[in-house]
């Protein structure tokens, strides 16, 4: 059985892990029916219960269920997530027409969102190609050679009520409804972008008249905020943590920077559920077409995996001040540390 603690010291990724993993690459469409059904339906049911409340004067009921229902809704996300690997369902077309219509949900064009993700898997974790479906990271270096006022901007997009209150509204709300980073990429993301809106437009016009103006905004406000916010914390915490990986392009290969570059969030299996076992990051990135209800297999019968780059939810918490890649260390540092190794050099 490869050894991941041998690869982190060579620096080489075993390549009897590609044949270890390849059988669990198969998807289920039976179960993949199921996962769907058992998020959109729970979903579908409490929205109905909060808009029967809210619209009967029990106002707070609202944010209540929006929790649990934000919460599938991420999950939603995820399924979303697989259908754009093709890992959902065996067929092209399913993952496709499934991912369509969740996005119609989740607020996020599928086929917009499929390409920059696939970028995003092609290049994690390299210094020379970065900008495009991940979260802009400077080295030490660059954000030292920034005048004040390229600083100041980087210190705002890294401030936690930017990065996981402003930023995550703005991305699923605003720029999600305009194709943005793929105005070259042909009609595709266009045709996703644009159906996608005027299906989420349809949706929340009908909505509206169901219930007022009022109401569908307590309800489905505080579900797409608090859904969107978790699903940016998740996303950074998978691959902003200190002992991360970033090399450039001569140094760089996919599997070292998928086994070292993507971090194992071990959450409760409550939040394992509802995350669809997203946090298993590295294992994600390692073999992308596996189903998410198959990562947990991966880790019981390769428990070497299990320990490599685990992360806490207290432990997270603090990967919050990790805001440059220090290259000398070759870690992710606070502006504090970044600070005292410029003065301590100077």
């Amino acid at each position: 059985m490869p050894n991941a603690d041998t690869a982190r010291g060579t620096g080489e990724f075993p390549r009897s892990w590609n044949a270890a993993l390849a059988r669990y690459r198969v998807p289920d469409n039976r179960r993949a029916v199921l996962e769907i059904l058992v998020t959109t339906v729970p979903f579908t049911a409490l929205w109905i219960a909060a808009a029967l409340l809210v619209t009967n004067g029990y106002w707070w009921a609202g944010p209540i269920l929006a929790v649990p229902a934000a919460g599938l809704l991420v999950r939603m996300f995820m399924l979303q997530h697989d259908c754009g690997h093709g890992s959902l369902f065996s067929k092209r077309a399913l993952n496709d027409w499934a991912g369509r219509a969740l996005g119609v949900l989740t607020f996020t064009p599928y086929d917009y969102w499929r390409r920059t993700h696939a970028v995003h898997h092609a290049t994690s974790g390299n210094l020379d190609q970065r900008g495009i479906g991940d979260v802009d990271t400077l080295t030490v270096a660059e954000y030292q050679a920034k005048p004040w006022t390229g600083r100041l901007a980087y210190r705002l997009y890294r401030h936690p009520l930017v990065m996981f209150g402003l930023g995550p509204a703005w991305l699923f709300i605003c720029q999600y409804r305009l194709p943005v980073g793929l105005m070259r990429a042909g009609w595709e993301p266009w045709i996703s972008t644009l159906a996608t809106n005027f299906c989420i437009a349809a949706m929340a016009s009908l909505l509206v008249w169901l219930v007022g103006l009022g109401p569908f905004l307590l309800i489905q406000g505080p579900i797409i905020l608090m859904a969107a916010t978790a699903g940016v914390w998740l996303f950074y915490i998978q691959h902003q943590f200190e002992e991360t990986h970033w090399s450039d392009g001569e140094q760089w290969n996919h599997q070292n920077a998928a086994l070292h570059g993507s971090s194992h969030y071990d959450l409760p299996p409550i939040l394992q559920w509802f995350t669809g076992n997203i946090g298993i990051h590295h294992v994600h990135h390692l073999s992308s077409k596996i189903p998410f209800y198959r990562l947990p297999e991966v880790l019981r019968e390769f428990p070497e995996l299990h320990g490599l780059n685990r992360i806490t939810f207290l432990e997270s918490l603090a990967c919050v001040k990790l805001v440059l890649w220090d290259e000398e260390t070759r870690r992710l540092v606070s502006f504090r540390e970044a600070s005292e190794t410029g003065a301590a050099t100077g």
